[in-house]
Order: C-alpha cells, then structure tokens, then sequence
C-alpha cells in the first residue's frame, strides 16, 4: 500500500514538471503574425525580416544579390532552403550555377552540416533548389568560437556562374527557414547578455526571445530529484520499526 502511494506521488510530481515545462514551451514558439516579404534586400542592412516557418519571396534579376534575415534562438537546428524560377529557357544561353550562404548576426559565414548549398543547373532546367542546415545554435560560447548564437541570420542569395548575356535576365525566388528543436541536449551553462541582432532595420522590437535560464534539463533535473527524495522517503519507511531491539 505504501509504495503505492510512493509511485502515485513521484505520478504527480512528474506530471506538475511537464505542465510547467508546457506553458513555457508554448511561449518559446509563439510566432509573429506580420506578413511575410515579397520582396528582398540587397545588402545586409536592407535585409527583408521574415519569420521561421513563413516564406519570404521576390522579383529580381539574374545577377542580384538577395538578402533575407530570419531570428533563431538556443537549442533550434535551423534549415535554410531557396529556390529560384528561373528564365525560359529560350531566352538562356548555358548552365547556371546558383548559391546560398547564411551568416549570422555578426556577419560570419556559418557552415552547413548538410544540405545542397550550390547547384549547377542545364541551360534547360526551370527551377534551381537549395538548402542548407546549420548547426544547433548555442546560448553561449567562447568570443574565438564561430558558433552559431541566437540572433538574427542573414541569407544571401545569388547566380555565381553563368554567361555573360544570361545577367539581368528576369528571376522570382523564395527563401523560407524552419528549425527542429533540439532542447536541453544542446544546453550550456552559459547565455548571452543579449541575442545578435545588429542594425535598426532587421531587428525586432518586440522578439521574444527565449534564451535565458530555462532549458528542459530542468525538466530532468527536477524530476530526478523528486524521485531520488521519494526513494528516500520510501527506503526510510521500509526500514523504520521492521523490528524492536533486543531486550525490550
């Protein structure tokens, strides 16, 4: 009877460490409503802001270079994919190689873990696609380090081969970046004092970001120790008055 109630006491703890783990999940990915860009910048500081989940597209010409910001935060595994619908092949004269880099908020070039990150397409392709997966972004890391760092994250896109009479050709391109969250197994002890989120233009008034002290190794951790305090409790109960001593 006992380690029933034990069980039905660590049920309970469990269960009020996941409701309150809930509430600050859901307001970690409440996601902002404007309305994705149509159109994109040609610089970093012209870069047009989308969110996570939204794509962002544009009209432009085959030689342009395209920029796009999107925020991503601790513990989230960004992936970045482009796409460009390009000329009628009538009008092209060769193969055309397309490119896609992502920076982060202090214009560093961030490496793909996966991903096709340039493509060379024939003279008759329609369509160009691209992707590319950063590595998990971290709340803190050493100033030498070019980790990933929650912030805003700059894509640029552009043509980095083709022929000379293919440049100015008219193109329309879309860009759109989703994360998967990796959560605690990505957690340092460490945070930034502020996300890298450079400039007026690109940044966010209003951006609620969620890195700080709650990761869901507090979830574990929490967990962990109520069941190592009932462990205690019931060991304790077990052994207590299993016999009287000798002589009374």
């Amino acid at each position: 009877m006992r380690s029933r109630r034990y069980f039905a006491g660590a049920l309970l703890a469990l269960t009020a460490l996941a409701a309150f783990a809930g509430p600050a999940a859901a307001a970690d990915s409440d996601d902002d409503a404007k309305k994705a860009p149509a159109e994109a910048g040609t610089s970093f500081r012209t870069a047009a802001q989308f969110e996570q989940g939204q794509k962002a597209t544009a009209s432009a010409s085959t030689g342009d270079y395209l920029y796009w910001s999107f925020p991503a935060d601790a513990g989230q595994r960004p992936t970045v994919k482009a796409s460009v619908e390009l000329p009628d092949a009538q009008a092209r004269h060769g193969a055309q190689t397309w490119r896609i880099d992502v920076y982060d908020g202090l214009r560093r070039r961030q490496s793909c873990r996966y991903g096709t990150q340039a493509r060379t397409v024939a003279a008759d392709a329609a369509r160009v696609d691209l992707a590319c997966t950063l590595r998990t972004v971290r709340a803190w890391s050493e100033p030498w380090a070019n980790d990933p760092l929650p912030g805003t994250y700059f894509v640029r896109l552009t043509v980095t081969g083709l022929a000379d009479a293919d440049l100015g050709l008219p193109v329309t391109a879309s860009a759109e970046a989703t994360s998967r969250d990796i959560g605690g197994a990505a957690a340092v002890d460490g945070t930034l004092s502020a996300p890298l989120v450079p400039g007026t233009v690109t940044a966010s008034d209003d951006q609620d970001w969620s890195s700080g002290w709650w990761t869901s190794r507090w979830l574990w951790t929490g967990a962990g120790a109520v069941l190592a305090a009932l462990a205690g409790i019931g060991g304790y109960a077990l052994t207590r008055g299993s016999g009287r001593p000798a002589g009374v």
